[in-house]
């Protein structure tokens, strides 16, 4: 038998080691493997176990049913679009977000409007107390018969309380602050994350209750905790949203149940949170006359298309190098279509400082924003407005081709479906002949 010695394990990934060392060898991260205790003595050779009960035998595939696994709407339809129709029973989901960014809002509303219809929903919480979260119920208009409430950080407890309340839905918030007696170590340390997740996903199998978790985000915007925690997990649900805007988005990071492309919209208002179930208009100006430096275009927010409208101011520069500010656009992209507006179509740039800004927020990193970007600096720098009836999509090429992006039919129907009727994209070829038509008639 091996001779006893301290663990030592990494708090990011759940590597382990014999001694300790100051690089994770799995994750490469530095200073993250801590002492996690005496491992337990192994045996030799696993024991085979007896056959399993009448009921739980392997089974043909052809023989199993998929009824269990079907989809319960939630009654919030941009939370249903996001987990694939609903929610379905047994399952275990993780919510992450960052502070204050509205999740427990979220779920407080998902619980009151499943307890609406009489099912019975227990939401525990190890950082509120009752009476805290009663009066974020008054404000939002969450207040059911049916909606338990418990603020307890010991897991034994929780798990009591599921046996008594025979809830149909169980939500904790957050998973970081329960903890168990049976491990070492506080509340949120990786031990009891993994201890605190396997119980109530394991309570949550054999129940068939499905289970809302609610998980930290470190600095960077990960969950905190062992990457164990995503694995155990059938979903993992990112809330993000901008502290200076009232919109929020919904991702689905992993679904075990549906697609993983999918995004919700909701709004932060000061009654709690409202879905958005069109956001086609909230990211265009509102502006009734056509002004130099703005050019619509479309994104696509998962398998959702959504109009943008881009935005350039073009100044005389006094400094030796001219400022390139952007806000809501990649900085790089944004350099790259400035040196192929200045080499392929002879706009001076070089002199003059340059911003280019989003309108609502929006954040856009994907290549097919780079045909609008282009036309607004174009449309600042001649003080010439484009018509509000005209939208742009595509991407350029160093050689000032305009290239097909992903999605360019469902892009160019929903610009049709707002009333785009001018269409500047990749059948325009190059960018001096997209110029040519967005400025034509002006």
């Amino acid at each position: 038998m091996a001779k006893n010695s301290s663990a030592y394990v990494c708090s990011e990934c759940g590597w382990r080691a014999v001694k300790w060392v100051g690089r994770c060898g799995e994750c490469q991260q530095w200073g993250t493997v801590v002492e996690a205790g005496t491992p337990r003595a192994t045996l030799g050779k696993t024991v085979r176990a007896a056959p399993p009960e009448a009921g739980r035998e392997a089974r043909p595939i052809t023989e199993l049913s998929t009824d269990a696994a079907v989809h319960r709407p939630s009654g919030i339809a941009e939370l249903d679009r996001v987990l694939g129709g609903g929610i379905v029973p047994g399952a275990a989901i993780l919510f992450s977000g960052e502070p204050g960014v509205g999740k427990s809002t979220l779920l407080l509303d998902v619980a009151a409007r499943i307890a609406g219809h009489g099912a019975r929903v227990l939401y525990a919480s190890g950082e509120e107390s009752t009476g805290q979260i009663r009066m974020r119920a008054e404000r939002t208009d969450a207040l059911r018969e049916a909606l338990y409430l418990a603020s307890e950080n010991d897991l034994a407890t929780v798990l009591g309380h599921i046996e008594a309340v025979q809830p149909e839905l169980v939500i904790v918030d957050s998973v970081q602050t329960l903890a168990s007696d049976q491990v070492e170590g506080g509340a949120g340390g990786p031990a009891q994350v993994r201890e605190v997740a396997s119980a109530l996903i394991r309570e949550a199998k054999a129940r068939g209750v499905p289970i809302i978790l609610v998980g930290h985000v470190t600095k960077d915007g990960s969950v905190a905790g062992p990457r164990l925690l995503e694995h155990l997990v059938d979903v993992v649900c990112h809330f993000e949203g901008d502290r200076q805007s009232s919109l929020r988005f919904l991702r689905t990071l992993k679904n075990r149940f549906g697609p993983t492309d999918e995004i919700g919209c909701f709004e932060m208002t000061s009654t709690g949170i409202a879905e958005v179930p069109d956001p086609s208009g909230l990211f265009l100006s509102r502006s009734s006359e056509p002004l130099s430096g703005t050019c619509a275009t479309v994104a696509m927010e998962g398998r959702r298309a959504l109009p943008v409208e881009v935005q350039a101011l073009v100044a005389a520069s006094a400094t030796p190098n001219p400022r390139r500010v952007t806000s809501g656009v990649d900085s790089s992209r944004v350099a790259m279509v400035l040196a192929v507006l200045e080499r392929r179509v002879g706009v001076k740039l070089h002199d003059k400082d340059v911003y280019v800004s989003t309108v609502g927020g929006v954040r856009l990193i994907e290549p097919a924003a780079d045909l609008a970007i282009a036309l607004a600096v174009i449309s600042a720098v001649t003080d010439r407005p484009l018509p509000h009836e005209l939208a742009a999509i595509g991407e350029l090429s160093l050689a000032g081709e305009i290239r097909p992006v992903l999605g360019g039919a469902q892009r160019a129907n929903e610009a049709r479906r707002l009333g785009y009727r001018r269409l500047v994209d990749a059948d325009a070829g190059t960018l001096q002949r997209a110029r040519a038509m967005a400025l034509a008639d002006q």
